[in-house]
């Protein structure tokens, strides 16, 4: 099983668009969540660098500049969606990646936290 390290450029991202009420309460994680073709669209117009921000977990021994090596995506590219972030909580838990999950649900926190602001 793969280990993943929390990505700090990710993290802040979601911060940050949080922070800028950038996100989307109620949505279907299964039906916004960006496939192979979306990812591939927004490489080609952002690059690396932007693509890595979208995502919490980094692939521990995966090279830069591969899809292999970002994980636990949280948005849909344009917003934060809690169902993604949900979503990153979940997955983490489940597979006993413990960083990636306490990342995610401060995450959460936060965007509820806002919300009701």
């Amino acid at each position: 099983m793969a280990s993943y390290d929390v990505n700090p450029g990710g993290v802040a991202k979601a911060e940050q668009m949080i922070d800028a009420g950038q996100y989307v309460i109620a949505s279907r994680w299964g039906d916004v969540q960006p496939d192979a073709d979306t990812e591939n669209a927004y490489l080609e117009r952002h690059g690396w660098a932007r693509y890595a921000q979208w995502h919490l977990g980094l692939t521990v021994g995966a090279t830069d500049e591969t899809k292999g090596r970002y994980a636990f995506v949280f948005g849909d590219f344009r917003r934060v969606h809690r169902s993604g972030l949900i979503a990153c909580r979940y997955r983490a838990a489940e597979w006993d990646h413990k960083q990636v999950e306490l990342a995610a649900h401060e995450l959460l926190q936060r965007l509820d936290a806002r919300r009701s602001s």
